[in-house]
């Protein structure tokens, strides 16, 4: 029996961690959730799994909840979640959305723990600074993310480092790519989060949809499995059925196939290097009709582009672009500013802010504050 604790237990990835360990009882115990503010679904939870503590956000929702379940602990706010990752356990599973993993990342590989991650913002802001912490603790972050999955079983298949030349990060292109005399200023985030192959939250679905979610994992992938910048291609995958590939130096290449269902990468993390029957959808070979790669268009989605070129810089731009990106996205959301108007924010973003420094947290957490200070005000002229 393996404990975990769940970091973002009422969002996508956490749903479909509660559906796998719903399906093994006998293999996994829920010891921790943390939600933000979605209490009935919270209690839903907490009634079927019976975890030791919970975390949220407010204060007022914690109190509630210590006075319906008096035998559990309930934590609140930053410190609550950093209360949860001291928590020894055999999983963390980290999917709170955004940059604000960070810190109980940092709090869980302290304490040489197994964190299975989902977001990869963290990695993107504070990717030096994660690899440290691996180093110095012998911690362990194991990629959820389904490319970085695919990633992370192609490499064990080519051996040694040495062999590597290329990893191929596959992306579907979101909703829009295919509709190319379709005007993008006119997209409605209702539009925007339809993705046309995964299930997925809505400010990850805007990420795919602009590309800045594949250009988000290629600074992922640069840190996950200490490549040069240069190694990281992307292609254009619409199918969704290839999730990666690697070349060997040989010339050899060696993909990673399957359906799009993230339960496949979430049950691999908690049980590698075993693997669970997980009553999925088999893929056959012989069913498929065609599988198609192409270049991405960087003109017509230069948050890919963009993306890139923030990923040869590195140093703070990474966090700054996080940050960046995540203000113009929520502002989206909020029909505060156009869908073409994302990426101009983030780029305005770079061209203003000062991003220099060493990667240490105070300067991670200066830069991201920097960052989102001058998007709204970039976004408040926009409106």
């Amino acid at each position: 029996m393996k404990n975990i604790t769940i970091f973002g237990s009422t969002g996508s990835i956490g749903r479909q961690t509660l559906a796998i360990v719903r399906k093994f009882p006998n293999l996994y115990r829920v010891r921790g959730l943390t939600a933000k503010s979605n209490i009935a679904l919270l209690k839903e939870q907490i009634d079927e799994f019976k975890p030791d503590f919970v975390v949220v956000e407010a204060e007022k929702n914690g109190q509630l909840l210590k006075e319906d379940y008096p035998a559990l602990e309930v934590f609140t706010g930053s410190e609550g979640l950093l209360q949860a990752a001291k928590i020894e356990v055999d999983t963390i599973i980290m999917a709170l959305s955004g940059f604000a993993g960070l810190a109980p990342i940092l709090q869980a590989l302290s304490q040489g723990q197994k964190v299975a991650l989902a977001n990869k913002e963290p990695v993107v802001a504070a990717g030096p600074l994660l690899k440290q912490y691996v180093q110095a603790y012998h911690g362990l972050i194991f990629p959820v993310d389904s490319e970085h999955s695919a990633v992370f079983q192609a490499l064990e298949a080519i051996g040694p480092k040495s062999n590597l030349d290329t990893v191929y990060l596959t992306a579907s292109g979101g909703p829009f790519y295919r509709q190319e005399k379709r005007d993008l200023s006119q997209v409605s985030p209702e539009e925007a989060i339809k993705h046309p192959k995964w299930s997925m939250g809505a400010k990850l679905s805007v990420d795919s949809a602009t590309l800045i979610n594949k250009g988000l994992e290629v600074m992922e992938a640069r840190w996950l499995f200490d490549l040069e910048s240069d190694q990281i291609e992307v292609v254009i995958h619409p199918q969704s059925i290839v999730h990666a590939a690697v070349k060997a130096r040989d010339g050899a290449l060696i993909a990673h196939l399957g359906y799009p269902d993230m339960r496949m990468p979430i049950a691999y993390a908690l049980s590698y290097p075993e693997r669970l029957n997980l009553d999925l959808p088999k893929l056959s070979l012989s069913e498929l009709s065609q599988l198609t790669f192409e270049e991405p268009d960087l003109k017509r989605f230069p948050g890919l582009a963009l993306c890139l070129e923030v990923n040869r810089k590195s140093g703070l731009y990474p966090a700054a672009l996080n940050a960046a990106n995540e203000e113009a996205v929520a502002a989206f959301l909020d029909k505060r500013i156009l869908f073409t108007e994302i990426v101009p924010v983030i780029a305005e973003v770079l061209d203003k802010g000062d991003f220099q420094g060493k990667i240490q947290l105070e300067n991670i957490y200066r830069v991201d504050r920097e960052a989102r200070e001058i998007s709204r005000e970039i976004i408040s002229r926009l409106i």
